[in-house]
């Protein structure tokens, strides 16, 4: 267990301002913002609020850093990465805190993603040294064609608050290697990780401007003027659908490259010939990682009947065991979800779907007391037409839903709009196959409850997204290809 000198030690270390051009400043206009605790709903420190004036002074200074970035050999950009990826090593324990105090997440669970998020900066640290190009002969044999792969420009990036330094390497990483300048803006929620970052890549030695960091509460006025400027030649955003969406119609004004990151709606399928034991255990960290609080967290369970009675027992019995508390404390494995509004919704959807006919396993019925807490809970026999089985629920609640075959589990698992990750226990390997192939997401665990890798592409399909985060293909979201006719006369 922390203690509250710990607490104090951590939070009066890291800044609160804006990061614009290698230089820690307040608001232009002087306004900050609460951070909140969402153990306790106390307030823990206060950030300056950027203004619109603050995010072009943002995007000018990426402007400006831009061609000394895109110079630097690839050899240095891969250096910066990699001293980076050593500093929150150096760092994980107070920055595992920090984010915990913030986010609400166990201990335990932020020093893992302390660890996901520096693997972001080793890969693309790998993968600067690596980008190629070609040269080959024209079909005719009367030219030459030489192809340059350069990087995009600027780019914007705007990350959730679910995972707040990983969402935040996943970009900024590739972007470094690829020479790229950049400006993030944080969710309001929680800025002091990606400030904290941010100090850490300037003390990893990278060039003043190449990232700049503009906290606001009021993203659309602050990003969009950004992205309708011209200078930015590149969003990344992960978050809700919605939003994407918004983003994506006003990136069309200047034709920006655009990677997004949206919505999830994973199925969870356990057919009868299954390991119910490992399926249990994958259901536990595709569900409960991170409190449920994840865009891959398992959004619906479709349970072959055979199966159904032992694997919702075993489930429980599981879920039933967490202990539920503030994330600094020993022991815990579920913390507070981020705010009063996500566990208003979570309660909403949970007593819809019993209005519908679902009944409570576990759970159900949020916590008394301070802080913004939610039980783990277990539903069974969930109606389709249930808003759980329709909405992300962000939320440690498994609905589970009764199927009769292969082909009811896979036309559930497709029956969305969503199409980012599901996952599928069978011991038959055609079988796999077969609905591996036939499942509409841009990411399956087979056999496994977790698919996030740095080095796998991560992104999904419909309207779950654009683009791929991560993996060999990553970096080429940051790369623009150009080619070169060379005429030759032998």
């Amino acid at each position: 267990m922390t203690t509250n000198a710990d607490e104090r030690k951590v939070l009066e270390a890291v800044p609160t301002g804006l990061f614009i051009g290698g230089t820690w400043r307040p608001a232009e206009n002087g306004a900050t913002t609460p951070v909140e605790d969402p153990a306790t709903g106390a307030v823990l420190t206060e950030v300056a609020d950027a203004s619109p004036a603050d995010g072009m002074d943002a995007l000018a200074a990426a402007h400006a850093a831009q061609p000394g970035i895109a110079a630097l050999p690839p050899r240095q950009r891969s250096e910066i990465l990699y001293r980076a990826y050593q500093l929150l090593h150096e760092r994980a324990d107070d920055l595992a805190l920090l984010m915990t105090l913030e986010m609400g997440k166990p201990l335990a669970e932020a020093k893992g993603e302390v660890v996901y998020a520096s693997e972001f900066l080793r890969w693309f640290a790998e993968e600067a040294v690596r980008i190629e190009g070609g040269y080959q002969v024209a079909p005719n044999g009367l030219t030459r064609f030489l192809t340059i792969r350069q990087p995009v420009g600027v780019c914007v990036f705007v990350t959730p608050w679910n995972f707040p330094l990983a969402m935040g390497t996943r970009k900024i990483a590739p972007a470094v290697a690829a020479g790229c300048a950049s400006l993030i803006k944080p969710a309001p929620q929680t800025p002091l990780t990606m400030l904290a970052f941010a100090q850490v890549l300037a003390d990893a030695g990278l060039p003043d401007g190449a990232l700049n960091v503009i906290n606001a509460t009021d993203a659309g006025a602050v990003i969009e003027p950004i992205i309708r400027d011209g200078r930015a030649r590149k969003i990344s955003f992960t978050g809700s659908t919605p939003v994407g969406k918004k983003l994506l119609e006003q990136a069309a004004d200047k034709v920006l490259r655009t990677s997004l990151e949206l919505g999830g709606n994973a199925s969870f399928i356990v057919l009868d010939d299954a390991d119910v034991d490992a399926a249990v255990e994958g259901a536990m960290v595709a569900k409960m990682r991170n409190m449920g609080e994840a865009c891959t967290a398992a959004n619906r369970f479709y349970v072959q009947r055979g199966v159904v009675e032992e694997f919702t027992s075993k489930l429980a019995e599981r879920m039933g065991a967490l202990k539920v508390g503030r994330g600094t404390e020993d022991g815990v494995h579920v913390g507070p979800l981020i705010d009063a509004k996500s566990r208003d919704k979570v309660t909403d959807l949970v007593a819809d779907a019993v209005a519908n006919g679902a009944s409570v396993a576990l759970g159900g019925t949020a916590h008394d007391g301070p802080g913004y807490f939610y039980p783990p809970t277990v539903l069974t026999d969930v109606p389709a037409n249930s808003r759980l089985n329709h909405e992300e629920i962000f939320g440690p609640v498994a609905p589970i839903t009764v199927v009769d075959s292969e082909s009811a589990a896979l036309d559930a698992a497709n029956a969305t709009e969503f199409g980012l990750v599901n996952y599928v226990y069978t011991r038959d390997l055609n079988r796999a196959l077969r609905i591996a192939e036939n499942l509409e997401s841009g990411m399956i665990g087979l056999n496994t409850g977790l698919v996030s890798n740095p080095a796998a592409p991560f992104g999904g399909v419909k309207e779950s997204g654009l683009g791929r985060e991560g993996g060999r293909i990553g970096i080429d979201e940051f790369l623009e290809t150009k080619y070169v006719a060379i005429g030759y006369s032998g």
